[in-house]
């Protein structure tokens, strides 16, 4: 396992949402990142999460995230630990009263709650090998009127626009 970081949230050339995660202690520019399709709800979960911002409404990751503390639970580490026929997989690791509990989620979902337990993320090392990319392919500074635009609509963003 290796561990990494939430480089970003980037958007793909079809305007699909990624969460770019970057092994801890490889340089700007240098290594692999490992890009993870995810839906844009998790999207902005997540880039909230990263910015320190607070969500006008809590979130379902919010919600969980308060859930966990109510009954003790905390969660310890989150580990993406394969990839198969391009579906990621990942689970969470609680600390909870009973003892360990590992749980299946999927990676948008542990990513968004481990950012917000400030918990260690880690990748699977055939993982980071099967579906890493190079980093400078994952070069945000590209992306910065992305980003921008991204964060204006997180400004502006209304609890209502996230109902079904």
């Amino acid at each position: 396992m290796i561990e990494v970081r939430v480089l970003g949230i980037a958007l793909d050339p079809a305007g699909q949402h990624i969460v770019l995660l970057k092994p801890i202690g490889q340089d700007e520019g240098a290594g692999r990142v490992l890009p993870i399709w995810i839906g844009g709800q998790e999207a902005t979960s997540i880039l909230i999460a990263v910015e320190g911002e607070h969500a006008p409404r809590p979130l379902s990751h919010d919600l969980i995230t308060t859930l966990f503390g109510a009954v003790g639970a905390k969660v310890d580490r989150v580990e993406v630990t394969r990839i198969d026929d391009g579906t990621f997989y990942a689970e969470l690791t609680l600390t909870t009263p009973t003892g360990p509990q590992v749980l299946d989620a999927r990676p948008s979902d542990a990513v968004a709650l481990a950012v917000r337990a400030d918990a260690p993320i880690f990748v699977a090392d055939e993982v980071l090998d099967d579906a890493g990319i190079p980093a400078e392919m994952a070069d945000l500074r590209d992306d910065e009127e992305k980003v921008d635009e991204f964060k204006h609509f997180l400004d502006d963003v209304d609890p209502e626009d996230f109902q079904g």
